[in-house]
């Protein structure tokens, strides 16, 4: 019953999401739909979910891992997001055990354009249990990589409602990340090898807590390697994406979920996070939970990285490139 009653919560949270208006754009009966919302509230019913105990820290292999799963598909599947391949599931075996990404698609609405493929994602497996810390033996992994996760599922229903991409996305959340990006390895070795048109990626890594304030709100990893973060900034109109001087030190770049789609597809790759070691300090541990998350923060970076994703997908020529090429 309790199950029953967070599913029905958390439709209930999306659907308010979206705002009707009449043929005036007055509130109407007729059931046309404004632009939809990404919201803090919508934010945490899913994040509740994906950190809670019940998951047990969605370690690859387990019950934990398979519940997540299944609400990630359910939640493509409500919000018209379809599968890219026959099911929403790109399955691999890892040291023994059953593995999956979750693999949606958003078809662009111009007819040559279309054609070209936006990748967005972030890996939604995490380490499972860790040290106990008063009792508590779960790692959630609410930043470590819920937070990542949901934005790219709240960007995949904003896209699918509004259809205002001219070139289509995909949607990849990833498991093995934890296990040396074994995901998403797999993933971009199958997309190169069925010919897979692709032409940028951004890996979402940890975005569920804010920077010090006079901080740019996010960073790039591999910043000097495209122009990426540059043209995000020109549409968004302000400077949300910067340079990490210790990103490259720490060599974040080859470290998360772009990396593999850097080696196999020689594309612009790169993870976008704002968690930058001085701001949280939960990183595989036990307290990175849920309520530790700064929703509103999420819900602004999320909703300015829409007009700057739009003029990525929008734009009549591939603007983004790699500086060796």
């Amino acid at each position: 019953m309790k199950k029953l009653l967070l599913i029905l919560l958390i439709a209930l949270v999306y659907s308010c999401s979206f705002q009707l208006k009449g043929k005036n754009g007055e509130p109407g009966k007729d059931g046309v739909s404004e632009i939809p919302k990404i919201t803090s509230a919508s934010i945490k019913a899913s994040m509740e979910y994906l950190a809670s105990d019940e998951l047990e820290g969605r370690a690859t292999g387990s019950k934990g891992i398979e519940k997540a799963a299944v609400f990630i598909e359910n939640y493509l599947k409500s919000n018209a997001i379809q599968p890219y391949f026959k099911t929403y599931r790109d399955s691999f075996k890892l040291n023994g055990l059953e593995a999956y990404n979750i693999v949606g698609v958003i078809e662009g609405n111009d007819p040559i354009l279309k054609n070209e493929y936006i990748i967005l994602g972030g890996h939604y497996d995490h380490i499972g249990f860790g040290k106990t810390v008063e009792g508590d033996s779960i790692a959630n992994g609410a930043n470590d990589d819920a937070s990542g996760t949901i934005a790219a599922m709240e960007l995949g229903r904003y896209f699918a409602a509004t259809k205002t991409n001219k070139r289509s996305i995909l949607i990849t959340l990833y498991d093995g990340e934890e296990l040396g990006l074994k995901g998403s390895a797999h993933l971009a070795a199958r997309l190169k090898g069925e010919g897979f048109n692709a032409y940028t990626m951004i890996n979402f890594e940890m975005i569920g807590v804010p920077r010090a304030e006079g901080e740019i709100m996010a960073y790039m990893s591999g910043f000097e390697n495209s122009n990426y973060a540059a043209k995000l900034n020109e549409y968004a109109n302000e400077e949300i994406i910067g340079f990490f001087d210790k990103a490259q030190q720490m060599q974040l770049f080859r470290r998360s979920d772009n990396f593999p789609f850097y080696q196999e597809l020689n594309i612009p790759a790169h993870a976008i996070s704002t968690f930058d070691f001085t701001n949280f300090d939960y990183y595989h541990h036990v307290d990175d939970e849920a309520d530790k998350m700064d929703y509103d923060h999420m819900a602004s970076f999320i909703n300015k990285m829409i007009p700057a994703l739009e003029g990525i997908m929008n734009a009549p020529t591939k603007e983004v490139i790699l500086k060796d090429e």
